[in-house]
């Protein structure tokens, strides 16, 4: 499996990659404009993600504009819906209104920060991907 993982904490970052690492080859960004651009070459390479772990709040570019961005390039490809890339999105912010507008651009997942693994896990299988 091939996983996307957009953080921009340090900490975070190397405390979600070293537990995704375990089920698939991990790439890592710090911003959604990263993301986004390794999204493209993995699409170009033809080795698109299975999965993308998104942080809602980041630099640059946050993880819902990244996530939509995501999905309208896949929808441009004319990727199959059951190909496309499954998305979780983790954020600390209580906001519902983040939470809905993740769910109504294509986010099949949201986790709580700070990150529990078994609840990370429970969601990669509620993916399908284990």
């Amino acid at each position: 499996m091939r996983i996307l993982i957009a953080e921009d904490d340090l900490a975070s970052r190397k405390f979600i990659s070293k537990f995704m690492s375990s089920y698939g080859e991990c790439d890592v960004t710090v911003d959604g404009i990263e993301a986004i651009e390794a999204f493209i070459l993995g699409l170009d390479s033809r080795k698109p993600y299975d999965l993308i772990c998104l942080d809602v709040m980041m630099p640059k570019v946050d993880g819902i504009k990244a996530l939509k961005t995501i999905r309208e390039l896949e929808e441009v490809r004319e990727i199959d819906k059951s190909k496309r890339a499954k998305i979780i999105v983790a954020t600390a912010l209580g906001e519902t209104n983040y939470v809905m507008s993740a769910f109504e651009t294509g986010m099949e997942v949201y986790v709580n920060k700070p990150i529990d693994l078994d609840k990370l896990e429970e969601a990669i299988q509620k993916l399908g991907l284990l």
